[in-house]
């Protein structure tokens, strides 16, 4: 029988990846950053952990020896993507670990793949990785009328820490500060809850963790 779930490949961005990064950027937020920042975050800022989502299809073989079936080609009809080129990236986080402190720095999902709890899965996947680097908190900010956004964070833990005022350059609106204080023997089991419900829907490669320990 074939496996229902979304193959997916979560791994380390790279320079290689800054010009989709950079579009999937502006297709999400009205104020994106520009490359030199991508490219800065990659290279020089040693506390900065950049990560970016691909479709998992086909990821067995080596390009040249390809053969797809029947969900792969529908998967690559719906992505753009053919035989022997790079697939696109539908989303991207990025993360701060200062300290003891982890903080969610960006994330996006492509338009044309929202709604289907990769955003989750990302969350998820960062803070996983702020615990396993031992970070005692993750903090984000959220605008103040993104209630989805908001709800999600909260279904993690997250809770309003403070405002900052003006935070938003596009129109200067407000930030909440959200934050999971306590990376507790609790907080770990409902991660562990929240991670076999996202494994129903998902089938994820975790290339980024290889090197991580």
């Amino acid at each position: 029988m074939s496996d229902p779930r979304l193959r997916v490949i979560i791994r380390q961005m790279n320079l290689n990846d800054i010009d989709q990064v950079v579009m999937l950027d502006k297709l999400s937020f009205p104020s994106p950053w520009p490359a030199r920042t991508y490219r800065y975050e990659i290279l020089d800022n040693e506390h900065a952990r950049m990560f970016v989502l691909e479709p998992g299809n086909v990821f067995e073989q080596p390009a040249q020896s390809r053969q797809l079936n029947w969900l792969d080609r529908l998967i690559d009809s719906i992505t753009g993507w053919t035989n022997g080129h790079p697939r696109p990236l539908i989303g991207y986080s990025g993360m701060w670990h200062i300290a003891d402190e982890a903080h969610i720095s960006t994330i996006a999902v492509h338009p044309d793949w929202r709604g289907r709890k990769l955003g989750e899965l990302l969350v998820w996947s960062m803070i996983r990785q702020a615990m396993r680097q031992r970070a005692g908190q993750v903090t984000l900010e959220v605008r103040v009328s993104n209630a989805p956004a908001q709800n999600l964070y909260r279904k993690y833990g997250f809770e309003v820490l403070g405002t900052r005022k003006g935070y938003y350059r596009d129109n200067s609106e407000d930030a909440y500060m959200m934050g999971v204080t306590r990376l507790d023997e609790a907080y770990r089991q409902h991660m562990l809850l929240c991670g076999k419900a996202l494994a129903s829907r998902f089938h994820v490669i975790n290339e980024w963790y290889q090197d991580r320990g």
